[in-house]
């Protein structure tokens, strides 16, 4: 071969090598372009999963989710996704699907392919709130039946896992001091209220505590019929209380054959006396019984309603002061009224204290 011919043989072959090596960093750019795609959807995933999580705390903070790194791999989307939800179905709380839908995507995020229209997480979480597992005895109460916006079926979960909160607040500066709304302040020098409209008691025996965070001698607390009607905007601009004679007519129109045939429309403890007030809306009647405490702030005030005996019996710091008040029947909610200047109670389900 002549010197010529060996050069262009030598040419055609630099130029096949810097093609291959042209296509192949090609290829990786391509695939590099893939992957960051693929880190930033699933950045955007566990982004909203972490979402669901603050929301779920409340005014908390965030917690880290550790994941273990995986020893192995595995292709979940080859399992039946009805066999998974069913054994994820064990997994028990709204906090603990949660952590459960951050640890894969075959878990946490929409899985068209299998006919759900949510992630499997999600669908544990409506069979759970459907089933009604977290369903209090002796207690209706309202929960979203279907979820659309930013509401998930994982709050609504976490939600029937926590059902005593103040729903509806009457009254002028009434508001809830964080997310969770089993809290409740009155920031102007009015009088304001609270009630557990979602939480109707119309059965059985039923326990709960009433803490004074501030204000503590500005504290009424108690029972009063459910009426989920009453318009919070038609009170916005004023007092509200259920002693005040103006309203009693609008408080009889919401009656209903749930209220039952007692008179004892509403029953109240006074934090600044320790004296108890009913009214079935026509007169008030002041009672004294004996043992009766008032209480202040940092105090706790424990309510047990007990429709089998037709009794509210009272309870501070634990304590048994006595019953409160007989002859109770029908449905009844939780209420607090607070008066204005920053006036603050939180109330929680708690066990029935001891008979000391």
């Amino acid at each position: 071969m002549d010197v010529q011919g060996s050069k262009r043989l030598q040419t055609a072959s630099r130029t096949s090598g810097e093609d291959a090596c042209g296509a192949r960093i090609f290829a990786l750019e391509s695939e590099n372009r893939a992957l960051r795609s693929e880190n930033t959807r699933l950045r955007s995933e566990v982004a909203l999963l972490r979402e669901q999580l603050q929301r779920l705390q409340g005014s908390h903070d965030v917690l880290p989710v550790v994941i273990p790194a995986p020893t192995s791999t595995v292709d979940l989307s080859r399992l039946d996704p009805s066999l998974v939800t069913q054994i994820a179905s064990f997994v028990g709380t709204s906090r603990e699907l949660l952590n459960l839908a951050l640890t894969c995507k075959s878990f946490g995020w929409q899985q068209p392919a299998s006919g759900l229209s949510w992630s499997l997480a999600e669908e544990v979480a409506q069979q759970a709130v459907r089933s009604g597992q977290n369903d209090t005895e002796g207690a209706r109460i309202t929960l979203p039946q279907y979820v659309r916006g930013r509401t998930t079926w994982l709050s609504v979960l976490h939600e029937a896992e926590h059902p005593l909160k103040f729903d509806t607040l009457l009254g002028l500066g009434a508001e809830h001091p964080n997310e969770k709304r089993n809290s409740f302040r009155a920031l102007k020098l009015k009088i304001a209220t609270a009630i557990a409209t979602n939480y109707v008691m119309d059965a059985g025996i039923h326990y709960a505590e009433f803490q004074i965070t501030s204000g503590g001698s500005g504290m009424m607390g108690g029972i009063v019929r459910p009426m989920p009607n009453l318009d919070p905007d038609r009170y916005v601009d004023g007092r509200f209380h259920f002693f005040y004679r103006p309203f009693y007519n609008v408080f009889l129109a919401e009656r209903t054959n749930e209220w039952g045939t007692g008179n004892v429309h509403m029953c109240q403890y006074f934090s600044m006396s320790g004296g108890m007030f009913w009214t079935n809306w026509e007169e008030d009647v002041p009672e004294d019984r004996d043992g009766m405490e008032g209480c202040s702030t940092g105090d706790t005030i424990g309510m047990r309603l007990d429709l089998n005996e037709g009794t509210l019996t009272i309870y501070k710091n634990r304590l048994c002061l006595g019953v409160m008040k007989d002859g109770l029947s029908g449905s009844y909610c939780w209420y607090t009224t607070v008066m204005g200047n920053g006036c603050s109670i939180t109330i929680n389900r708690s066990s029935f204290p001891g008979n000391n």
